[in-house]
């Protein structure tokens, strides 16, 4: 219970920091589609950018994970030694 006030905490700061930017998303369609009309490589520039926005909240939830269960690990280990 020590660590909800934290987790609540990154939540609310996660939830006010979504900002909705559909709008962007025909813009980089047609960037990458005249990039790649000129001979371009533009669109592997925003693969790699998709790849890295779909493994972060991976990594962040594992990570959070780690802690949690190295924490009640501790946790338990000082219970069998009383």
């Amino acid at each position: 219970m020590k660590y909800t006030k934290y987790i609540l905490l990154v939540v609310i700061f996660l939830a006010i920091a979504v900002v909705e930017m559909t709008a962007q998303c025909p813009m980089c369609r047609m960037t990458v589609e005249s990039n790649y009309a000129g001979g371009g490589s533009a669109g592997l520039g925003l693969n790699r950018g998709i790849l890295y926005l779909l493994a972060a909240p991976y990594l962040v939830v594992g990570t959070l994970g780690f802690f949690y269960w190295k924490h009640k690990r501790d946790e338990r280990i000082k219970e069998e030694l009383t």
